[in-house]
């Protein structure tokens, strides 16, 4: 089971038109199996009509990340990303030629295909949703 000390309750979500460019934070494991924190940067928002996996770039700006992995890797499909202490979606794929950038999905897709929010919410990306995700269900 996975040690998270990060999260002991769920985190709320924000919908694709909350998430903004800047500075957010990708939870996953490196070594053993402790959660950790890095500091990522999202540069491009692709708003999106419906569920593709490419709604996010994201750049890996952690020294410690960079240092240990040189940026993405195989495995980290899935990891979080959090912005302003929100759930906005979760790393999807590496770029090939640059490790240290990647795709990220929104998390209002991975709700949706989940039946967590029904799919004819799906056509109002303004929604505010008030859902929270627990990771510790998660693990």
């Amino acid at each position: 089971m996975l040690n998270n000390d990060l999260y002991s309750e769920g985190i709320p979500i924000a919908s694709m038109n909350q998430v903004q460019t800047g500075y957010a934070e990708m939870l996953t494991v490196v070594e053993g199996q402790t959660i950790e924190r890095f500091a990522i940067e999202i540069q491009k928002i692709n708003l999106q009509d419906s569920p593709e996996s490419k709604g996010l770039v994201i750049k890996v700006i952690d020294p410690r990340l960079l240092e240990r992995t040189g940026g993405i890797v195989q495995g980290m499909s899935g990891s979080p990303i959090i912005q302003n202490g929100k759930i906005v979606g979760a790393v999807t794929h590496v770029f090939v030629h640059d490790p240290t950038k990647g795709y990220g999905c929104f998390i209002d897709w991975m709700l949706m295909e989940s039946g967590i929010i029904p799919q004819k919410e799906k056509q109002t990306s303004k929604r505010l949703f008030t859902y929270s995700v627990s990771l510790q269900k998660l693990a």
